[in-house]
């Protein structure tokens, strides 16, 4: 929904027939499994409806330059791609390496939704001019906000205040923000953390391209199907104008495209969306006829002949040195090293809080970005990744690292190891230690205080029970040992050789015994005991429940005869 707010707002013939005439163009190279309708129009684009709701980019504006129509041809036809090309081709590195990343995450998620990396390339192209020519920092963030007008309703959609100016830096309207642009509502929604720094941030090319990914695939769409495609892009902007644009993009990325560095990829010659909001607050007013501008008079010299003076030629334009024609051949891959990984340990049953992490690097010692990396639960254990996968394979983002999903520990307790390895490279793996401990639970107290009686030779009426927690949570399935004492305070006397009178459980066979070993809290920490039962002895008498971890409750048990 970036912005070219004067062309934006003239639909003239012009645009129309240029639209026409490329699109017209390009439409012979379609995705795999893609097939245009025939519309009346000739645009290319069938007559679907766009989805219900608000659009992605609250109908924002967007830029309106299109592809040359001499598009740059597949690798293995007449004329190979070279690695660098038609200048409207290239696409900055970051920006590139995250539509790429976006595509095979989706791929993973949602195999039969289809989204090529071309089509987020194209939404890129016409929302931001691939985030401002990929004026990005090394983690994919945009070197300073993208903002579109202020939707308050003149010239544009009137759309109230939603975020507290949270993404837009409005508190009384909404703006699109970020490379894909997306209105403050619609980010809430679909908003993702694909570069895993913890933050869903609409200005990071990652997390955006992820985003439009996920909804152009909502209501399982098929974008392979020709009629989802377009409603997918609809619903990205109400507008059919918007929908022949995107489409001569996306048709123009597949016939071929490289890479560039970052912050230098080609603006559109249409304004866009801005930081400021001075300049992206309102639309630029119409100054000439069909609301172009007003041409400015040429210069004049006088006519040596006489009569009116004959207008001053006009100067040909200075040639921009065309780019070079190769690319230079990076660095081979070699090594690959951790980056920052905390100690891998948790409970049985528990999540693992930090992820291994990994770096890889050529042999000129640069990051090397849209590698992939595979992680390996190894050795005799059950934790397994999130999703219940012992193996997975990652790409490194833009500055060469990567981290594996969380970890998520079995019952089994013990040691075990992750180990990262570069796909494609025989190179030395790096091996994290993991280790899973039992369960543990650092506070045990009674769930009542009522005190508990009994009468010699009788049961007391009373069951006793507990709760656990482990760092102010519930503490499941921890094992809890339960044994009668007669001092909280000297352990030799409680010597079961020694301890033989006093309260006593019963085992299975109706055996007394003073002490248990098999009970465990419930799924929400909870333990009941047995029932107790009182010999021949009077007095007080002590029970302790201790669990791993430390915790511990002594509970008094009191045998008196009933009175008189």
């Amino acid at each position: 929904m970036a912005a070219q707010f004067g062309r934006r707002l003239r639909r003239g013939a012009t645009t129309t027939a240029v639209a026409a005439a490329a699109v017209a163009a390009l439409s012979a190279s379609q995705a795999p499994g893609i097939t245009h309708a025939t519309t009346g129009d000739s645009q290319g684009a069938s007559e679907a409806t766009p989805p219900p709701g608000t659009p992605v980019t609250g109908n924002s504006p967007y830029y309106t330059d299109l592809p040359s129509l001499n598009t740059p041809d597949r690798p293995g036809t007449s004329i190979d791609l070279p690695a660098t090309g038609t200048t409207e081709a290239g696409i900055p590195a970051t920006v590139l390496a995250a539509y790429k990343q976006a595509e095979r995450t989706i791929a993973g998620s949602d195999p039969g939704c289809h989204v090529p990396w071309q089509l987020l390339a194209a939404i890129g192209k016409v929302e931001s001019g691939q985030a401002r020519g990929g004026r990005v920092d090394a983690e994919g963030t945009t070197l300073s906000p993208i903002r579109g007008p202020v939707l308050n309703g003149v010239g544009f959609a009137n759309i109230s205040d939603t975020d507290n100016g949270a993404y837009d830096g409005d508190s009384t309207h909404d703006r699109a923000v970020g490379p894909m642009q997306f209105i403050p509502s619609t980010w809430e929604t679909w908003g993702q953390d694909a570069n895993a720094d913890g933050r869903r941030d609409p200005n990071n090319i990652y997390d955006a391209a992820l985003a439009a990914g996920r909804y152009l695939c909502a209501d399982g769409r098929d974008l392979a199907v020709k009629s989802d495609l377009d409603r997918a892009i609809l619903g990205y902007n109400h507008s059919r104008e918007y929908l022949r644009t995107v489409l001569s993009w996306f048709d123009y990325y597949k016939r071929g495209s490289h890479e560039v560095p970052d912050g230098t990829g080609v603006l559109p010659v249409s304004n866009g969306p801005d930081s400021s909001d001075s300049a992206a607050s309102t639309p630029t007013p119409p100054s000439g006829p069909a609301g172009s501008p007003s041409p400015k008079p040429k210069p004049s010299v006088p006519n040596p002949g006489g009569g009116a003076p004959t207008p001053k030629p006009t100067p040909p334009p200075t040639p921009t040195p065309p780019p070079p024609t190769t690319a230079p051949t990076p660095a081979p891959v070699s090594r690959i090293e951790k980056a920052g990984t905390g100690e891998l340990t948790t409970m049985a049953g528990h999540v693992f809080t930090e992820r291994a992490v990994v770096r890889v690097k050529n042999t000129a010692g640069r990051t090397v970005p849209n590698q992939a990396v595979r992680f390996d639960v190894v050795g005799d254990t059950d934790t397994r990744f999130t999703g219940g996968k012992a193996s997975v394979t990652l790409y490194t983002g833009a500055d060469g690292t990567v981290a594996s999903p969380a970890l998520q520990a079995g019952e089994k307790t013990g040691a075990f190891t992750v180990r990262a390895t570069v796909v494609g490279r025989v190179l030395p793996a790096v091996d994290f230690a993991a280790t899973v401990t039992v369960r543990a639970a650092d506070t045990i107290a009674r769930t009542e205080e009522k005190a508990l009686t009994a009468a010699p030779g009788t049961e007391f009426a009373d069951l006793v029970e507990v709760k656990a927690t482990y760092k102010g949570a519930i503490a499941s399935g921890v094992a809890v040992t339960a044994t009668m004492i007669t001092s909280a305070d000297d352990p030799a006397v409680n010597d079961p050789a020694v301890n033989d009178k006093g309260p006593y459980f019963k085992d299975a066979d109706g055996k007394t015994v003073r002490t248990l070993t098999e009970l465990k809290t419930d799924a929400d920490g909870v333990l009941k005991l047995p029932k107790i039962y009182a010999d021949d002895q009077t007095g007080t008498f002590l029970l302790r429940l201790t669990t791993p971890g430390g915790a511990s409750v002594v509970i008094e048990l009191k045998v008196a005869a009933a009175p008189a």
